[in-house]
């Protein structure tokens, strides 16, 4: 047995002792702190949509017929879309483009949808309006001079404001913003200015103590409170008749940035968990049918050789899953379908290097000759299929990012990632399993051809 087999086998045998501590579902996670340095991170198999529920929308810019939406908005749109999904607290949403105007989310997991679309759509335009001595309820629509006039550098003493009133500051200037509760456990929403904005707020609240400052979100007046004293580090609190469910949608509408335009759904999508609870065990159930079938051939076929792929093959397999774990990768149903298929690819490559083996046996080769030949003489025509379902691959990824099928994006980045496995498993596992096997039998079992199926 050479020393090169030897590291290679001590090697495998790393790399599969990680993979099963990866794969256990009790896994514990990282959690290492060095110094000022705390890696902290959760290793869990992420669901897709299809498999643990949730919500698929797809949105579109509310605008008159005629009018068109530029590329610039539709990606301050994406982005702020995606913020405000990922202070829901998802886990692994998809927000892209779709075509020219139209953006798809995806949101697994998701419980209140209602609330979800409401807090996606709204385009949150916040401002602080001066009222003077009049008073707003909650829930009354007023006209500002911001709506009218869209910035706060054109208002002038001179502006007629007849049942207009005039904007103080806008959502521009928030720093921060979040959910806290008063003494009676009653939501409000905490926020903090920037530096310009906290100047512009104290100048104010300085000059109309008792008088009142209404916020208004789009148009809508949700809280009205009394000045009773100048407020100077920029910071106050927003209390109003909303739960805490209405507070957090909120926050996310203020710390996230108001939308260029308003957003219409064109289509809802929503999914059980379970039915996606019903697919998980439909699909492991034919993926486990499908491996010991496999298995079985490899074994009845190609006896030793078959039985040391088997045990590759199964390597495989939890290194595959530990990369989705580790990357992470966001399983769908597709993406189970590309998995199957990948382990249908790294069986290919051993069939290959075997049938190429059993020839050179025939021809009368040592068993030492054939192995390497085998495994030499396969390699190029197991690259050349790779690359081909590289390239595949690459081209349905790119399908499924220009038009929105994230479910083939899914497919696609497992099947590459199982090839890419598969490669290593077939060239570099099998090979040592193959050679240190060899190595101790001999040439010996040259002479029993039941044992290499021949």
């Amino acid at each position: 047995m050479q020393k090169r087999d030897i590291r290679l086998l001590v090697l495998i045998a790393i790399i599969t002792a990680l993979a099963i501590w990866v794969v256990l579902p009790t896994n514990p996670g990282i959690h290492i702190r060095l110094g000022e340095t705390t890696l902290d991170r959760d290793i869990k198999l992420l669901l897709g949509l299809d498999l643990q529920g949730g919500m698929q929308l797809l949105l579109q810019p509310d605008i008159p017929a005629g009018q068109t939406v530029s590329a610039e908005d539709m990606q301050a749109v994406k982005k702020i879309v995606e913020n405000r999904v990922n202070g829901m607290g998802v886990t692994e949403p998809v927000v892209q483009l779709v075509g020219a105007d139209r953006i798809l989310v995806e949101m697994p997991g998701i419980k209140n949808s209602e609330e979800a679309v409401a807090s996606l759509r709204q385009t949150g335009s916040m401002e602080w309006v001066d009222v003077g001595n009049q008073y707003f309820p909650a829930g009354t629509a007023i006209s500002t001079t911001y709506q009218l006039y869209g910035t706060l550098d054109t208002i002038t003493s001179t502006t007629p404001l007849t049942d207009v009133y005039k904007t103080i500051l806008t959502g521009k200037y928030l720093k921060t913003a979040q959910v806290e509760f008063s003494n009676t456990g009653a939501p409000m929403i905490a926020f903090q200015l920037n530096s310009e904005g906290a100047q512009i707020f104290v100048d104010h609240t300085t000059n109309n103590i008792d008088k009142y400052i209404a916020i208004v979100l789009d148009g809508v007046v949700i809280s009205c409170p009394r000045i009773n004293s100048a407020i100077p580090d920029g910071s106050g609190v927003i209390e109003g008749q909303f739960t805490a469910d209405e507070a957090t949608a909120l926050v996310l509408q203020l710390r996230y940035g108001a939308l260029p335009v308003a957003l219409k759904v064109v289509d809802t999508r929503e999914i059980g968990p379970s039915l996606g609870q019903d697919s998980i065990t439909k699909s492991v159930k034919a993926g486990i049918i499908g491996l010991v079938v496999v298995l079985l051939f490899m074994m009845i076929h190609y006896r030793l050789p078959g039985f040391l792929t088997d045990l590759s093959l199964i390597i495989y397999a939890l290194i595959t899953v530990a990369l989705y774990k580790l990357i992470p990768v966001t399983l769908t149903l597709p993406g189970i379908a590309g998995f199957l298929l990948s382990i249908g690819m790294a069986v290919d490559a051993n069939v290959l290097i075997f049938e190429r083996m059993r020839e050179e046996l025939r021809a009368g080769k040592t068993l030492q000759r054939a192995i390497n030949s085998g495994f030499k003489r396969a390699w190029s025509a197991i690259l050349d299929s790779n690359i081909s379902v590289w390239i595949t691959c690459f081209i349905l990824y790119m399908f499924g990012n220009s038009f929105g099928a994230s479910t083939v994006k899914g497919f696609a980045i497992t099947l590459a990632l199982g090839v890419l496995v598969s490669m290593f498993t077939a060239v570099t596992v099998t090979r040592t399993f193959v050679s240190v096997a060899f190595a101790i039998g001999g040439e010996k079992i040259r002479e029993h051809k039941w044992l290499l199926g021949i």
